[in-house]
Parts: C-alpha cells; structure tokens; sequence
C-alpha cells in the first residue's frame, strides 16, 4: 500500500486501464509564477502515467474564480478526468475566503454532475513564500499531486 502521509506515493505506478483518456488541465494566470509550476508539474505526471500529450488539452483561466466555468465546460464536452490548478493568497479582505469558498463547491458540483474525477490543486495560503513552497519545495508538489489523484480515481474507471 501507498504511503500517503508524504510523497512517496507519486512514486507509484498507476496500472490505467489503458491511456486514452482525456485530461483536461485547467490553470489560473492569476499568481501565473506559481500557476505555472503547477502546471508544469501536473503534465509532468500525467505524461510520465503515458498519457499521450493530444489526450491533454490546456485551458488558462483567468482567475481562480473560473477554474469552476473551465472544468464544467471540459467535463460537458466528454473529458474523463479535469485537474483544476490555481492559488488564492489571504489578503487584507474577506475576498480570501469568498473566492476559496466558491471555487471548492464550484469545482466539487462539477465532480458530482459530470461523474468525474475532478482534481482541486487549489493553494490557498497566507503568504507567497508558502504557495512556492507547495509548488515543488517544501512541502511537496500540489499540481503533481492533483495529477496522481485524477489518475488513481481513473484506474477504477
């Protein structure tokens, strides 16, 4: 079994039933240095699963705010999996929290009506430094890790 408390699990090989699924990968601009090395990282690991690179298609969003319009429209039009990848930096106002609020049920409602996985790599941090850090430093790296979850979800598929 995988150990899941770090990442040693991305280390795994995911046995796909076969890899013609479509992925869609759906990245903000906004905070577009950390959103890119998300991104990188996301079809780092679905390349490496053997996805071929016609099965991805890239949309760039341009907030966090509508990753949720980008992955439903993905998942209406016969894609198998989204991988949702962006960042919200707490700020002086409760912008914050309504944004993050939103764009976990936005992209949560997408998962329950289009019956596919639906990957939230969403960094909600207090600080820039701490979004970099969970963009392949210290602590791991969110859009590999949002790339591995779709993919496992799609082993059962």
């Amino acid at each position: 079994m995988a150990d899941y408390s770090n990442q040693n699990f991305l280390n795994e090989k995911l046995t796909l039933p076969h890899t013609n699924f479509k992925v869609g990968v759906v990245t903000a601009l906004w905070n577009t240095e950390i959103t890119s090395l998300l991104k990188e990282g996301a079809l780092r690991i679905l390349k490496k699963e053997g996805i071929p690179s016609e099965n991805i298609e890239i949309w760039d969003v341009p907030g966090s705010y509508e990753l949720i319009y980008g992955a439903n429209k993905l998942a209406s039009s016969g894609f198998d999996a989204v991988i949702c990848l962006g960042v919200v930096i707490q700020g002086e106002t409760r912008h914050f929290d309504f944004i993050c609020d939103a764009v976990a049920n936005g992209i949560s409602n997408v998962t329950i009506k289009h019956n596919i996985p639906v990957a939230f790599g969403l960094l909600t941090t207090d600080t820039q430094q701490q979004a970099i850090e969970r963009a392949g430093g210290t602590h791991g790296h969110k859009g590999e890790e949002a790339a591995w979850t779709v993919l496992k979800l799609l082993t059962k598929a």
